[in-house]
């Protein structure tokens, strides 16, 4: 069973979706309880950074999650998911994240070119730097969806695959059971679903 954190900040209809076309039984629960049951967990996430990370520690799910990804249960973020599991984020003020995944989240504006638009917002090709299991069922240059202002950085040991967005963007990392992908699988068509089934598959 996949666990999917309910903390008032995700996509959740569309990503229950997703795994239900997949064959895949998802729970989506704030319980810390059906976590701990869970074979993997899923942090989804829309929004800013601060405001998420201050839900998650006002439920306590902050040192579940960070707890039960010591102990080796997979754990993947999503968008906003991904960038709270880094050290911090500097989006309106510097905020603490989870800490799973050393590196920060800032603003894409201080790098990319002015004439790119923010958010940068569609269909991008995945450049694999390392090799990964979240990447079994797709290929190199395959394209998924991206909606997003910030990205994440000083995080090379993580990086499995990066974007072009008149710059290299963080796209997806990986630390040891511990996964994220900035763009968004749910909204990514059949890559998107082959990426969501390589995390159904992987071993707890």
């Amino acid at each position: 069973m996949i666990a999917i954190v309910d903390y008032g900040v995700g996509n959740l209809f569309s990503l229950t979706s997703s795994f239900a076309a997949i064959g895949q039984e998802v729970v989506v629960t704030a319980d810390p309880r059906v976590l701990e049951a869970a074979d993997k967990i899923l942090l989804p996430g829309v929004g800013a950074f601060g405001d998420a990370a201050d839900k998650l520690r006002a439920t306590g799910l902050d040192k579940v999650l960070v707890q039960l990804a010591k102990q080796g249960k997979p754990l993947m973020g999503i968008c906003l998911g991904m960038q709270l599991l880094f050290e911090e984020g500097h989006e309106y003020g510097i905020h603490k994240g989870l800490g799973l995944i050393p590196g920060k989240v800032v603003a894409m504006k201080n790098v990319i070119p002015q004439a790119l638009k923010i958010p940068h917002m569609g269909w991008n090709a995945l450049d694999f730097q390392k090799e990964s299991p979240l990447f079994a069922h797709i290929k190199n240059r395959d394209c998924v969806y991206f909606v997003h202002s910030y990205y994440a950085t000083d995080c090379r040991e993580a990086v499995i695959a990066t974007a072009e967005y008149g710059a290299m963007l963080t796209a997806a990392v990986q630390m040891g059971n511990v996964f994220g992908c900035q763009f968004h699988p749910e909204k990514s068509g059949t890559v998107g679903l082959n990426i969501l089934r390589a995390f159904a598959e992987m071993e707890g």
